[in-house]
């Protein structure tokens, strides 16, 4: 991998077997990356980076200034989200196998006396793996034929710096659990995004066109995505 600097700003440069340029910036900082084609030079990426410079940080600073959420203690009372709705914590201590469930309004954590924070940390993101999961089989029902496709393996799992990701030639795709905790259309949107790479693998002017034939508010559901809280030592799409 080279680099080019752009003032303070570093790039991180990656030659591929590919056609076009294709330009990043990743949370949780604003880390950017550029795959570019392998017959181009650096001196080429460097001119095409400048052009792309008040976009490159107007994209870190977005990313900088998003919400992010408090470090949760599982506590009483302590706000939890699944589907976008908030729900207070209740925990219960007694010597049965631990379990989550909805009551109403409330979360209920049950574990035993002296669980430990980073075991009902993990009891919460097995969890909300589960919820997630249960919600994308009807959605993998609806769109596959819809769009012709067929996704050939689901992963569910915690990614710090991506939604979703999608293997066009295996056809898989992969879901970050904190999807459960935003609003149901916006785990729909996440879902098409990634099945529509498995027609168009980068985002040309293909895929555009895909997602606002298949989803024509999906600029908009990026957008409150992107606005919501992320957990606080991660980051948007």
């Amino acid at each position: 991998m080279a680099q080019v600097q752009l003032g303070s700003i570093a790039v991180d440069v990656v030659l591929k077997d590919i056609k076009n340029v294709h330009l990043s910036v990743y949370p949780p900082m604003g880390r950017v990356r550029i795959a570019a084609p392998s017959r181009m030079s650096l001196d080429t990426i460097r001119v095409f980076a400048i052009s792309k410079l008040s976009w490159i940080k107007q994209q870190q600073r977005k990313l900088r200034e998003q919400k992010r959420e408090t470090p949760r203690e599982y506590l009483n009372r302590e706000s939890h989200y699944l589907w976008g709705k908030r729900y207070l914590l209740t925990v219960r201590e007694d010597n049965e196998a631990p379990s989550i469930e909805l009551k109403h309004s409330r979360i209920l954590l049950r574990v035993r006396p002296g669980t430990s924070e980073e075991r009902k940390q993990a009891l919460f993101e097995e969890w909300y793996r589960e919820q997630l999961r249960k919600a994308v089989l009807p959605l993998l029902t609806k769109w596959q034929p819809l769009m012709r496709v067929t996704v050939n393996r689901l992963f569910v799992q915690r990614m710090k710096t991506k939604w979703g990701s999608c293997n066009p030639t295996a056809g898989h795709i992969r879901l970050n659990t904190e999807l459960a905790k935003k609003p149901l259309e916006c785990l729909e949107y996440i879902v098409v995004h990634e099945m529509a790479h498995l027609i168009e693998p980068t985002h040309t002017h293909r895929f555009i066109a895909l997602m606002d034939c298949f989803i024509p508010k999906w600029q908009f559901y990026r957008e409150a995505l992107n606005r919501l809280p992320v957990r606080h030592e991660e980051w948007g799409y």
